[in-house]
């Protein structure tokens, strides 16, 4: 048997792909430093008179806070500083604020009431962590436990108890709808033509990372009125520009040092402990430490949230995938954090590397008063992987073809056109199948093992159908109990074939540096031509399309179900880049779609 050629069409100069690396002494760039112990971590700076932070958290899933009694605390000896939530500038936050992306619906310190075991409420600041332990303990918290929800499909009926002030129904609002829509052909229909129906669920529990560095950060003010901050985030600038938020103050202000991150897995990327440890370095003047216990680490250290898969699907005899339908449920317990990208992230992912006319799905981000949840490898599709997989072998075996033979005939192949209405490019997953097999000694058919990515495309896979489309799940109705759980059973209208979705636009750089230069990036770029900025103008900058394909007016129609209403940053005229750019560390900034709190000047 002849050797598969593997696709190398992009990227073929960006590394070695012989993959012989199994079995040979390949010293990695940062062992030295680990084995021998120079390696520096956050917890390795030395400040004198370090303080110690510790939080006081919530001992219920879900409760009001009617009092906070901090008068025996503050009378202990070595307690510096009881912080209570007006000692925080902007007390509400959502990590994903940086882009727009959502309202700001997490306090840094609860003050009205506590929605998952172990949400801080207030914090001690002692000249050692014992005194700020024992601090802790002297703090008395009068509750009002109120009812809970654990279950992300209980948390959606009309009756369940609200979690999350920002979002009362339970649910991320996607524009108009409470959930993600993804709509491609007619699914019911295709159930109608199918031969054979599966149908299942899968569910997947919170994984938390377990690092063996727990998460932690140590601030102290710096000359110049500014404070730095040794961290073991994963995302500096993600941090740094939170903080500056929460904190009200110009991110020119602080100054994060990372180093070596002690495992993180994703479970570093949020900023709390960041923020925590600049507010405690603000309101002493001093070096303060805010580190997690193990304990903590395990409690309150946001995990992979929970997942839920209702996938069904429709097969001709032959074995083609005729229609899939998918309902999902991602736990991002009581805080959004970054669940909502997980779920368009997911969104993107379907329906799998599958060729397959008709598709439709509702996925849902649930607030539960669980511990909210956070990045994990492979963050939103990996849960969605596992399910599709298993049901691929489960509709293998229901019209008795080989698991592998299943794959290769439902693959994409190049010219092949997505649910998300682009044609599939640069397709490899029948290859991949052929080599799995042939290392793994599983045979296939001559017939499988002669297909192709780049052959096997027809005008009927590459057509975009004509699709039913509806208005179930707008924000509120689920709380009426009016929307039913599997999506596209009442069709409200439909799609022409032929339509794609709508160009994605960008705005034009603001300096003529920032655009991306081909021969630096070392691969092929589209890229959007530069608004001239040597002349002000009143007219804005044209946005620049990156769609790979182009847009086809649509008709005059309700908006379509598939498409969140979502709205483009206004674009950025010459003259205000240039207005903005005049004082380079001014309080925040005034940049059309940018945050206020990212200053300083821009690399020239």
């Amino acid at each position: 048997m002849s050797s598969v050629e593997f696709r190398k069409d992009l990227f073929a100069d960006e590394r070695d792909d012989t993959l012989k690396e199994i079995g040979k002494p390949t010293i990695r760039q940062d062992i030295l430093g680990h084995v021998t112990g120079r390696t520096p971590f956050y917890d390795d700076h030395a400040f004198e008179g370090l303080l110690h932070m510790r939080c006081v958290r919530s001992p219920h899933h879900h409760a009001n806070i009617r009092r906070v009694d901090a008068s025996a605390a503050e009378r202990m000896e070595g307690v510096v500083r009881v912080v209570m939530p007006s000692d925080v500038p902007v007390n509400l936050n959502t990590l994903l604020h940086l882009i727009g992306f959502g309202k700001d619906d997490e306090p840094l310190l609860a003050d009205k009431k506590a929605t998952y075991i172990g949400e801080p409420v207030c914090a001690v600041i002692a000249t050692s962590e014992r005194i700020a332990r024992e601090a802790c303990d002297a703090l008395k918290v009068d509750w009002e436990v109120l009812p809970h929800v654990l279950d992300v499909e209980e948390a959606l009926k009309p009756d369940a108890p609200s979690v999350n002030p920002a979002y009362p129904n339970n649910t991320f609002d996607y524009g108009r709808f409470d959930h993600q829509k993804l709509r491609f052909g007619d699914v019911q229909e295709g159930f109608v033509q199918s031969d054979v129906i599966v149908e299942h669920m899968y569910q997947m529990s919170p994984i938390e990372q377990a690092p063996m560095e727990t998460c932690g950060a140590i601030a102290a003010p710096e000359t110049n009125d500014r404070i730095v901050c040794y961290t073991a985030t994963q995302a500096m600038f993600f941090s740094l520009g939170n903080t500056a938020k929460v904190m009200n103050m110009p991110s020119s202000r602080l100054h994060f040092v990372g180093g070596t991150v002690g495992g993180g897995f994703g479970g570093k990327v949020d900023s709390i402990v960041d923020m925590m440890a600049v507010l405690g370095a603000k309101l002493t003047g001093r070096a303060v430490k805010f580190q997690w216990d193990r304990a903590e680490e395990m409690q309150v250290g946001a995990p992979r949230g929970a997942e839920r898969w209702y996938i069904k699907d429709g097969l001709s005899k032959d074995g083609r995938i005729l229609a899939r339908q998918f309902t999902g449920f991602f736990d991002g317990g009581a805080y959004t954090r970054l669940s909502s990208y997980a779920v368009q992230k997911c969104v993107g992912h379907l329906p799998g590397p599958y060729t397959i006319p008709n598709v439709a799905a509702n996925v849902y981000l649930v607030y539960t008063n669980r511990t909210p949840a956070t990045a994990m490898r492979g963050f939103g599709v990996t849960g969605v992987d596992f399910a599709l997989e298993c049901h691929m072998d489960k509709d293998a075996e229901a019209v008795g073809m080989d698991p592998i033979e299943f794959r290769i005939l439902n693959a994409y192949r190049d010219g092949d056109m997505k649910a998300h209405r682009r044609e599939a490019k640069n397709t490899a997953l029948v290859e991949c199948c052929q080599v799995a097999a042939q290392k793994a000694g599983w045979s296939l058919s001559p017939a499988m093992m002669g297909e192709s990515s780049k052959l096997g495309s027809t005008p009927e896979r590459a057509a975009i159908p004509e699709t039913a489309i509806d208005q179930e799940g707008l924000i509120g109705a689920r709380r009426q109990g009016e929307i039913p759980t599997a999506p596209a059973v009442r069709s409200t209208g439909t799609r022409p074939a032929g339509q794609r979705t709508d160009a994605r636009v960008a705005v034009a750089p603001q300096v003529a540096d920032m655009q991306i230069d081909p021969d630096r990036v070392g691969h092929q770029t589209k890229v959007a031509p530069t608004a001239p900025m040597s002349a002000p103008s009143t007219t804005p900058a044209p946005m620049a399309a990156v769609a790979s394909a182009p847009s086809i007016p649509a008709t005059p129609s309700p908006q379509p179900a598939f498409a969140p209403a979502t709205s483009s940053p206004p674009p950025v005229t010459p003259a205000a880049t240039e207005s903005a750019r005049e004082t380079p560390f001014q309080r925040g900034v005034n940049r059309p779609g940018l945050s206020p709190f990212l200053s300083g000047r821009r690399r020239r």
